[in-house]
């Protein structure tokens, strides 16, 4: 199925929408001091898709990362790769064939490949995911492998729902498909003088004061403010996948009331980090900060924007519900992803590394 497997020069990954995929986002974890790698790879359309009406030859790639899980032992991580989604029938062997050839790529002291598949999930409609029991889902999985050794992960590293907003159509379009109540607080917001500004890095720390606030208010993981750093310096202009780190401040009578960091790569926006005040949080900041990066986005040239994370339903008991209502109210499309799945690479250290995961607290729940 896969030919010409070999690994290469991280900045001749290919461009693409996907931040995490990108020579940029390589720099950024190799500035967090973890180590990265490069795989390009080669398929016939027809081995991919099935019948087709003549054949070529796809040539696609990924970005892995070589992370730390305990001591003296890696993992190599593939964030939301690859990006080539073969037939829903074709994708366990596509990806069991991939596994086995980055072998010889990667540490002796690797235990696993996790893919953190950004391919649609079998289990969704569209609007709706229900998802089976996981021995389903596994079995599902392994259709067409060899090894059956696929292994659905504990937690997902990245979110695997998210809302997609189309930026394709005029301006007045975007907004007359967002939900009454979203149009009203992005005008509220004008009305009360809220300004969007664009800010460099002399900002950070405003934009970590605002982050602390969040973190401790929803009760989430906290990142040091050298994490931010690393994604707001980070440079890979001269790479084929570069990205374009936007660090956006919404402030009322120069009050800083929320901050994001937008991310544009190839045809796509992200919303990648979001901050807020718990103070003046009825002059809808957020709201203002979210119509100015779709707005930023579309004269960039992208065609869709990432809300990057929501509950997989509107369910009030999800930790990302209120996510899911505020960002449901732009007008995008739910998408399901597939999440995290392991490839076993040593068995008893993999054994060791789930019962350390599942006395860890996850925050994208599977």
């Amino acid at each position: 199925m896969l030919t010409n497997v070999h690994t290469k020069s991280l900045d001749e990954l290919y461009r693409t929408p996907i931040v995490q995929q990108t020579a940029f986002w390589s720099v950024v974890k190799q500035k967090l001091g973890e180590k990265t790698l490069a795989v390009h790879y080669s398929s016939r359309a027809s081995d991919l898709f099935g019948p087709v009406s003549y054949e070529k030859y796809i040539n696609s790639d990924l970005l892995v990362i070589i992370k730390r899980v305990m001591p003296g032992y890696s993992m190599a991580y593939v964030p939301y790769g690859p990006e080539l989604e073969p037939s829903a029938e074709n994708q366990g062997a596509f990806l069991e064939e991939l596994a086995e050839c980055m072998r010889s790529f990667l540490p002796k002291n690797c235990i696993n490949i996790r893919f953190d598949l950004c391919w649609e999930s079998y289990w969704s409609d569209g609007e709706s995911l229900s998802e089976p029991s996981i021995n389903a889902q596994e079995l599902r999985f392994n259709i067409n492998t060899n090894k059956w050794n696929f292994r659905k992960s504990m937690f997902n590293n990245l979110p695997s729902s998210t809302m997609f907003v189309d930026l394709k159509p005029d301006t007045r379009n975007i907004i007359d498909l967002m939900k009454p109540k979203t149009r009203y607080n992005i005008g509220l917001a004008e009305r009360k003088n809220v300004v969007v500004k664009q800010m460099g890095i002399e900002s950070l720390p405003l934009w970590y004061q605002l982050y602390e606030q969040t973190a401790i208010r929803n009760n989430i993981f906290l990142n040091d403010i050298k994490y931010f750093e690393a994604v707001l310096t980070a440079q890979a202009n001269d790479a084929r996948s570069p990205a374009e780190v936007i660090l956006l401040m919404a402030e009322y009578d120069s009050m800083p009331l929320a901050a994001m960091f937008l991310i544009i790569s190839g045809n796509r926006g992200s919303y990648l980090y979001g901050a807020s005040s718990s103070e003046h949080r009825n002059k809808m900041a957020t709201y203002a900060l979210q119509w100015a990066a779709m707005n930023i986005s579309k004269k960039h040239g992208c065609t869709e924007y990432d809300m990057f994370g929501v509950s997989p339903n509107p369910d009030p008991d999800h930790p990302l519900n209120g996510l899911y209502k505020f960002k449901s109210g732009f007008g995008g499309e739910l998408f399901h992803r597939l999440g995290c799945w392991d490839y076993p690479l040593c068995n008893d250290q993999y054994q060791i590394l789930k019962s350390i995961e599942l006395n860890q607290m996850g925050f994208h729940l599977n």
